[in-house]
């Protein structure tokens, strides 16, 4: 495959094709949740919430991701075939999500699991619109793969 100049530059994400796939998926699976997460949210009943997107290969990431989860989480399988899940984490701040994604990556490096990616958004507000959010996880994913970042928890923070 030809890679084009432009996508060179360095903070350059540009969406190929199985990313956009991987978008109008993650759309039709959370956009419903993240609604009702966004009703809880307006009527104070939640403060924040965190979006993760965990994907790796050679390990069974749903059944570790089910296993390391509370009652609350709750869990998609995106790509099954690709081994890519996403988690709401309600009512959960920055720090509860992250030691989740460090609980679920030290499982995967004891299962020798191969390119881990672990990439967190927290969300604090119901101004942000819903495809945006789907739109930045992935974008997140993306430059963590370009940048090699296998192994770390990325985390952003949307105010």
């Amino acid at each position: 495959m030809i890679t084009r100049e432009n996508e060179k530059i360095r903070g350059n994400i540009r969406f190929n094709g199985n990313d956009i796939v991987l978008a109008a998926n993650m759309l039709d699976a959370l956009s419903t949740t993240v609604e009702i997460v966004y009703y809880l949210m307006s009527r104070g009943e939640e403060r924040s919430f965190v979006l993760m997107m965990i994907t790796a290969e050679g390990v069974d990431v749903g059944s570790t991701l089910e296993a390391q989860k509370r009652d609350t989480d709750i869990l998609f399988e995106i790509d099954k075939e690709q081994s890519i899940y996403a988690v709401i984490c309600q009512d959960t701040k920055i720090d509860g999500g992250y030691h989740f994604g460090e609980r679920v990556m030290r499982h995967m490096k004891q299962e020798k699991a191969v390119d881990p990616y672990c990439i967190e958004l927290e969300v604090r507000t119901t101004t942000h619109d819903i495809k945006y959010i789907i739109f930045k996880v992935i974008e997140e994913l993306i430059r963590a793969k370009q940048d090699k970042r296998s192994g770390e928890i990325i985390f952003k923070t949307l105010n």
